[in-house]
């Protein structure tokens, strides 16, 4: 039980003093403190002192996990392509970060592989909370990681190797792409009339076919708004549910995105112009996006930015235009929303897991200090 906080349910209410009350790792209800039923149980219950609560905060681009003092599992090299890859099998919970990012708030991250390879593997979405990176599993696959512009084309241009052009990495991904939506017809066919041939098996091709099937969203890495063009040219080629990865310069053509509803996971926003295509790099790009009607999670791409600043990126981006409600909806239920997790999480809503922070003070106030985290209704030690 929480009581006395302004609850920011992210369902378009704040509550000024209210209560969650919790049960079996779920919110139970929600409501004001004068609603507060008669005979409630408040042992052990947690006083927000006036303090604000929020939904657990969503960092859904990052590599938490993937890189630090024990090396860097970031990118496999051996290959051009890797969609069957999967962050699962190289995150390490342990990290030092992961439990900085539990205490700041962050209660569910999207970790995803680097971006060298146009077809980089597949996305974890995670709880932070767990020694045992299966028991922390909310969704995996939770995406499909492809990569444009300079990553991909400057990794293999140094090897002599395709891709060594913006052309050629689109090449490669719209021919996997194509290959994939072969087998995946054989296989759907072969599913349907036990008659027909299954299609060999090959584990690349295996791992798109719920993608190119629409069941596992692609979100694509890009910068520059070519690249961002070139990522829905091809995803509305293959029917590829999508999202927008990074979107640096997405505010040149939010009216554009806004058109075609493509969702816009932005960021690093603390991080300098380290190449080319950062050039045009604003921090006013998620309230451009925002105010266009582009649906916008903000990211850490952690390491880039450290995976516990997420809520200092959100007060940035408010710093810079984006109203405080639209900024806290970015790191809870718009990342929830993108995610394809927003039954479950991203709103203080009846039913939703008990992911919940408490700060002293107001969200996106920098001096404000987490108080208490939940994860699935245990309070996390600090």
């Amino acid at each position: 039980m929480i009581l006395n906080g302004v609850i920011h349910t992210m369902e378009g209410k704040t509550i000024d003093n209210g209560y969650i009350r919790v049960e079996n790792g779920k919110i139970q209800q929600v409501g004001r403190m004068d609603q507060l039923p008669d005979g409630a149980e408040l042992e052990n219950a947690v006083d927000a002192r006036g303090g604000h609560v929020l939904p657990g905060l969503m960092d859904i681009h990052c590599h938490l996990g993937l890189c630090g003092c024990d090396g860097e599992d970031l990118n496999e090299t051996s290959q051009v392509c890797t969609p069957n890859i999967r962050v699962l099998d190289g995150v390490n919970p342990m990290d030092p970060y992961v439990k900085e990012a539990r205490e700041a708030g962050v209660t569910c991250v999207m970790v995803h592989p680097g971006s060298t390879n146009p077809v980089a593997g597949q996305a974890v979405l995670m709880k932070t909370a767990g020694r045992i990176v299966d028991e922390m599993v909310v969704q995996a696959p939770a995406a499909m990681k492809f990569a444009l512009g300079e990553n991909p084309k400057s990794v293999y241009n140094d090897r002599k190797e395709t891709p060594a052009t913006r052309m050629g990495t689109a090449a490669v991904i719209r021919e996997l792409l194509a290959r994939a939506s072969e087998y995946q017809l054989k296989w759907a066919t072969a599913q349907a009339d036990p008659q027909e041939e299954m299609p060999s098996f090959d584990p690349c091709l295996d791992a798109l076919r719920p993608v190119v099937a629409g069941e596992v969203p692609a979100h694509f890495h890009v910068h520059r708004a070519d690249d961002i063009a070139t990522a829905v040219r091809i995803a509305k080629e293959f029917g590829l549910d999508y999202a927008i990865v990074h979107g640096t310069e997405g505010y040149l053509i939010a009216d554009y995105l806004a058109r075609e509803e493509v969702p816009v996971i932005t960021g690093p926003i603390l991080t300098d112009r380290s190449k080319g295509e950062l050039r045009q790099m604003t921090l006013e790009n998620a309230a451009l996006l925002t105010r266009a009607g582009v649906r916008v999670a903000i990211c850490t791409d952690h390491p880039e930015t450290t995976a516990p600043q997420l809520l200092l990126c959100a007060a940035m981006a408010a710093r810079h235009g984006m109203e405080e409600e639209d900024a806290l909806a970015a790191i809870t239920i718009n990342a929830a929303c993108i995610a394809g997790v927003d039954h479950r999480m991203g709103s203080i809503t009846q039913g939703k897991d008990a992911d919940l922070v408490v700060l002293d003070g107001p969200p996106l106030d920098w001096r404000s200090q987490v108080t208490h985290v939940f994860i699935d209704g245990r309070e996390v030690e600090r």
